[in-house]
């Protein structure tokens, strides 16, 4: 009954790494107690200096009496409300865009086919 194919294990170098960690632990732990007796509590200092109530009121109060400027700017859709035209609305409430009348839409129509026709006789389309 010979077991052949390996050297087998090495307990001696298994010895030596054991007692080896087991240093390594205990020089850890004794380290760890001399800190914990050694240690005086440090009072942490607050990492945001704190604002001062009074400017940020003054700073509120600043900004409260500051005129806005007045826009007078307005968009098409308020106009046209103002005006009284009346758009139409889809059944969920949708605001639709004003559908241009016929007549404007031909015109356009001429307008391009012109400008087309201009490109072509420059040979440029």
């Amino acid at each position: 009954n010979m077991k052949l194919g390996g050297l087998g294990p090495d307990y001696e170098a298994i010895k030596e790494k054991k007692q080896k960690l087991k240093l390594q632990k205990e020089y850890s732990r004794q380290i760890k107690e001399y800190n914990m007796k050694n240690i005086t509590v440090v009072q942490r200092s607050p990492t945001k200096p704190q604002v001062n109530s009074v400017s940020r009121q003054k700073a509120l109060e600043y900004a409260k009496k500051i005129p806005r400027p007045k826009t007078f700017i307005m968009r098409e859709s308020d106009q046209e409300l103002e005006e009284g035209k009346v758009q139409p609305q889809a059944p969920t409430g949708i605001i639709l865009p004003q559908i241009p009348s016929l007549e404007t839409l031909w015109n356009r129509h001429k307008q391009e086919k012109e400008a087309v026709a201009a490109f072509k006789a420059l040979h440029i389309l």
